[in-house]
């Protein structure tokens, strides 16, 4: 784990990772064939699922993690715990800077983002640590990064 993010509890943890490998199997990417998917922890311990969404004209595509924060934020939640991504590849995957930026509107800087490998369930039995998932945050993704806050700021004349 990261120094610079707080603790979610174990059991959140497998049911977030869990949440998003079933999120990722109602992906719809008959263009890129790559599957994603993502889960939002919110601090009432309810969890949200997001798959990416792909269309022909390629913009109107929306990723996995703006799903889930579309999601939630329509339905009135704005309060997160930890966000958890996975893909079909073996390593970890970071999220797009879109998604960055969206994450950075309704997530506190050292919320845990769980970034999950394809092969976690296989890393587990091996022993490896955590399933070999990265740990980071919002603010280690997007430093120096511009949010609502600063919305607020005096203007010079």
């Amino acid at each position: 784990m990261s120094a610079s993010t707080w603790s979610i509890q174990p059991d959140d943890h497998v049911r977030l990772v869990k949440a998003a490998f079933e999120a990722k199997e109602f992906a719809y990417c008959r263009y890129s064939n790559f599957r994603v998917g993502a889960a939002l922890l919110t601090t009432t311990g309810e969890i949200i699922k997001g798959a990416n969404i792909e269309n022909a004209s390629y913009g109107g595509t929306i990723c996995a993690e703006r799903t889930a924060f579309v999601k939630a934020v329509s339905e009135g939640v704005r309060s997160f715990t930890a966000l958890a991504v996975v893909t079909d590849v073996a390593s970890a995957i970071s999220p797009c800077g879109m998604c960055r930026q969206v994450i950075r509107e309704f997530c506190a800087e050292n919320m845990p983002i769980l970034l999950v490998p394809a092969d976690y369930e296989k890393r587990l039995a091996e022993g490896i640590p955590n399933g070999g998932v990265k740990e980071t945050s919002i603010g280690e993704l997007l430093p120096d990064s511009f949010g609502p806050e600063d919305l607020e700021r005096p203007r010079g004349q």
